[in-house]
Parts: C-alpha cells; sequence; structure tokens
C-alpha cells in the first residue's frame, strides 16, 4: 500500500487591507495651559522644597516635597510630548506600539497618547511631470511622448502601510501608464472612427486618467487629471513622417479644388443651357470643361490662347 506523502497546497489568506479611520483628538491648548499650570507649582515646590528642607524640622517634608516635584516634572513632561500640532494640508498618522491608531486630521494643536509615534503625510495635491519617454506606437512608429498627472493622497493609512512610498510608487506607476497607452493608439488615426495620440487628446488623456488611477489606488491615491505635455515623433523618423503629413495635406487640397472647380463646372454648364446663350453639344461641352477645370485646377495663371478657326478645324 503506497502513501502519497505530498502535503497538499493550501491557498494563502487574503490579506486585509489597511484603511483609515479618523481618531479624533483632545483640544491642545487647555492641555498645554494645564502644562503651564502644573510647571508654575511645580517650579514653586522646587523652591519650597529646599528652603523647608535647611530648616529644623522641615526635613522630611522638604524632602517630600523635593520628591513630588521631581514625579511632577517627569509627567508634565510626558504630557507635553503628547501635544501635536497639525498644520492645514497635512495630517498625523498615529501609531501605538507599531499598530495603527487612526489619523488626526483636524488642524491646530490637539493632544494624543504621549507614547503614541505620529507620522506626518501631506494632503496637499502634488503634480508629477514624467520625463520624455521613447515609445512605439500601435504601427510600431517611434515616438516620444511625456505627461503631468495631478494627485492627493486620499488614503493616509493606505499610503503609508500597502507601499514602500508612495510618491515615487506614484512616479514609476504613472510611467508606466504613459508608455502603455502611448503603446496602445496610433499617432494618427488611418480608419473612421479610430483614437490616435494627436488628434484625440480629450479621450486619450480621460484614458491615461482612468488607467492610472486604478494602478495607484492600492496606495490611497486619488488623481485629479492628467495631460500630455509632449508629442512628437522620434527625430530618426521625424523627417519622413513631415513628408507624408504634407503629401497628406497636398491630397486633401487637391481634392477640395476638384470637388469645388466641378461643381463650378456644373453650374456654369447648367446657366448656359438655362439662359440659351449657345447650343453645345457633346463635343463642345468637353471641350469646356478641359478648359475650365485647366483654369481652376493649376497652380498657376493660365495663358488664353484666341482660336482664329473652328473647333472642327
Amino acid at each position: 500500500m503506497t502513501v502519497n506523502a505530498t502535503p497538499a497546497k493550501v491557498a494563502p489568506a487574503a490579506r486585509a487591507i489597511m484603511t483609515e479611520r479618523i481618531r479624533p483628538a483632545g483640544r491642545g491648548i487647555p492641555v498645554l495651559l494645564l502644562i503651564i499650570a502644573v510647571a508654575l507649582v511645580d517650579i514653586g515646590l522646587w523652591i519650597l522644597g529646599p528652603i523647608l528642607a535647611n530648616r529644623s524640622g522641615g526635613g522630611l517634608i522638604g524632602g517630600i516635597l523635593i520628591g513630588v516635584a521631581i514625579v511632577v516634572a517627569i509627567c508634565d513632561s510626558i504630557a507635553f510630548r503628547g501635544l501635536t500640532p497639525v498644520q492645514p494640508g497635512e495630517a498625523r498618522v498615529v501609531q501605538l506600539f507599531g499598530r495603527y491608531n487612526g489619523t488626526v486630521r483636524s488642524p491646530g494643536l490637539c493632544w494624543v497618547n504621549p507614547f503614541t509615534e505620529r507620522r506626518k503625510v501631506s494632503t496637499r495635491i502634488r503634480n508629477y511631470e514624467t520625463q520624455v519617454a521613447k515609445v512605439n506606437d500601435a504601427d510600431g512608429n517611434p515616438i516620444e511622448i511625456a505627461a503631468v498627472v495631478v494627485w492627493q493622497v486620499e488614503d493616509t493609512a493606505q499610503a503609508l502601510y500597502e507601499v514602500d512610498d508612495f510618491a515615487r510608487f506614484v512616479d514609476i506607476q504613472t510611467e508606466t501608464a504613459v508608455r502603455h497607452v502611448a503603446s496602445t493608439h496610433p499617432y494618427d488615426a488611418h480608419e473612421d472612427g479610430q483614437l490616435s495620440l494627436r488628434v484625440n487628446a480629450t479621450e486619450i488623456t480621460s484614458q491615461l486618467t482612468t488607467e492610472i488611477s486604478e494602478r495607484v489606488s492600492s496606495a490611497g491615491v486619488k488623481i485629479i487629471e492628467s495631460r500630455l505635455t509632449r508629442l512628437s515623433f522620434a527625430p530618426e523618423i521625424a523627417q519622413a513622417m513631415l513628408r507624408r503629413q504634407q503629401a497628406s495635406a497636398v491630397v486633401a487640397a487637391r481634392k477640395t479644388i476638384v470637388e469645388g472647380a466641378v461643381g463650378m463646372v456644373e453650374m456654369a454648364l447648367a446657366r448656359i443651357e438655362e439662359r440659351g446663350i449657345v447650343e453645345l453639344d457633346s463635343e463642345r461641352k468637353a471641350a469646356m470643361v478641359s478648359n475650365l477645370l485647366v483654369v481652376l485646377c493649376s497652380e498657376q495663371n493660365t495663358q488664353p490662347i484666341v482660336n482664329a478657326g473652328t473647333l472642327y478645324n
């Protein structure tokens, strides 16, 4: 009888995500006034104790007062350590003996447990501009692209405990998202309805914002907006792409000119027939159409030629 000694694999338990919870903090000004009052009393004890100790029969009382003064001074210094100033646009993450104890967001002077560790986290709006990256677009053309992203810490607990360095995490994930978006869209659209980096800037930045938000959500960061700050072909193909764009522009201009010229020729022939100015057979209409198209579509001024004979000679 054979026994299979291979241990069964146990799926790892899902790790609980640390989320922020607001910690109510005591008002700091009353505590500060109390600390100052206790300090004044302690100073009085320090002065009165040696005086009584030097008098006959007052040594025991003086010693007790000095001991009380020492204890009061230690307690007062510990209480003073609990005072925590919180400026607008920042929060204090409170940690007690290695365990998350809450976040203080109320600005002003507050008082918390003096044995806790308080880590400062800025909740102000920040921006980050990526370095110019060389990426191949969806057509394989090398392009240079850069973007700026505006972000803000939304969950202080996730920002400190879920990632190692949330600012560096945002920087790396932003550059990764920029490269991914640039590689999944062409620089210029070749089909109707196709998104391109150059033309559809609004749609592209919306996709970029969404992708960055998904990438940095684990760090408790909210992406406010993102914008492309640079978009161009790489230097090695810039001249070739410029010639292609110029050729496309020339073709588009010619198409517009030809469509307009054909419309003008149709209108001229219709007016001539309507008013009965001259009767034109098919051959004369063809000659007139040819002459009008040459005049209307030519890039240079045309030179008129006087025909002394007839069209058939």
